[in-house]
């Protein structure tokens, strides 16, 4: 089949490690894979065999936002038009709402897929008010409604039909993982690998509630460290920096920036620690399931509980830092035999098999 992703931009997040591992395992197996980006920047190396193009706007003239999408639809349109001029798109799957509001502007595309990484209600929704709010909601009913959508975890569906979007076709993916290849790569050596230490992996967003997460790490009374992997906005890692001063945890908390391979770290990790208000679904988890970690996480709207299944539930938590606390206490203390049917859900195998039925 001829495949393509289309991402707002290849920056260091887990929906773009999603289509990379997507694209990697569908090259792997003989089709012909397209990414195409609309912003500049890959943080992770392009698979082998992998076709990718950008398509970046570069207007700056009057009422650029107030053309934006119809502008970019037009230009991804020409784009696609020269790409595909002698071979058919089988399969069509846009991802992160920038992406998707372009791509459901397009003319070209019919009936592409759309995959929804994160919470609308929460992600989109919340963090606006009045007149904002109501023509955000009006933005992704218009968005989504009467598309064929795939949700990471299967309460997201629960959340697209709360915002009162109509789809035409509604499917659950978990999202993939080669767990060999984590394994493979968690084998390379840690610049922690002689600490003693919890660690938490995400961007410096209030999302990730870093606030809850070393409040819990103080109220633990883990004797180690805590290693936070991962970068983001300035203005928020200064928060971050200021909580430390006064939680009096300063030399105890690691910065260790964003890594292309985060695996030696997870594996050298005592615990992986998950401190969300919400998440699509929570890649980290997995990941460190891999690497053999015990992880911890806020039962956080969508997806943790849907990973966190059986003996691992102990390592959920309520939204505070007194119940995360807890749980790492759990954890730290009676540490899980993490076996292979806890992780055969989100296989690559698996979801690319799922990703590929949608193209008959």
């Amino acid at each position: 089949m001829n495949i393509l992703f289309l991402i707002d931009g290849l920056s260091g997040g887990g929906a773009e490690r999603v289509i990379i591992t997507l694209a990697t395992a569908m090259t792997e197996k003989g089709h012909d894979v397209t990414i195409v980006s609309l912003r500049s920047g890959n943080a992770y190396p392009l698979p082998e065999g992998v076709h990718y193009y950008l398509v970046e706007d570069s207007y700056r003239g009057p009422f650029h936002r107030q053309t934006e999408i119809g502008r970019r639809a037009r230009a991804l349109d020409r784009a696609l038009a020269s790409l595909f001029s002698t071979k058919q798109i089988d399969l069509a799957i846009s991802h992160l709402p920038k992406t998707d509001r372009i791509v459901a502007a397009s003319k070209y595309l019919r009936n592409p897929w759309f995959c929804l990484h994160c919470a609308l209600v929460a992600g989109e929704l919340d963090n606006k008010k009045g007149w904002k709010r109501w023509r955000k909601h009006r933005q992704l009913i218009k968005t989504y409604s009467q598309k064929r959508l795939i949700t990471v975890s299967e309460a997201l569906e629960q959340d697209v039909r709360t915002i009162g979007i109509r789809p035409a076709f509604l499917r659950t993916i978990y999202n993939p993982f080669d767990l060999e290849k984590i394994r493979g790569a968690a084998q390379e050596k840690s610049a922690f690998e002689k600490e003693k230490f919890l660690l938490h992996v995400g961007r410096f967003h209030p999302q990730k509630r870093h606030d809850r997460l070393l409040e819990a790490f103080k109220l633990s009374g883990y004797p180690g460290k805590l290693v936070l992997l991962g970068e983001g906005d300035s203005q928020e890692k200064k928060k971050i920096e200021d909580i430390i001063e006064k939680q009096g945890l300063a030399g105890r908390v690691l910065f260790a920036g964003f890594v292309t391979n985060p695996y030696p770290v997870m594996r050298a990790a005592q615990a992986l620690v998950l401190s969300s208000d919400y998440e699509g679904f929570g890649n980290v988890l997995v990941e460190a399931l891999a690497c053999s970690t015990q992880v911890v996480s806020t039962n956080a709207p969508y997806g943790p509980a849907e990973i966190l299944r059986g003996p691992l539930a102990q390592g959920l938590s309520q939204l505070t830092a007194e119940s995360l606390a807890a749980a790492m206490r759990r954890v730290i203390a009676s540490p899980i035999t993490i076996t292979e049917e806890m992780l055969a859900p989100f296989t690559v195998h698996k979801s690319v098999e799922n990703y590929l039925s949608l193209g008959l």
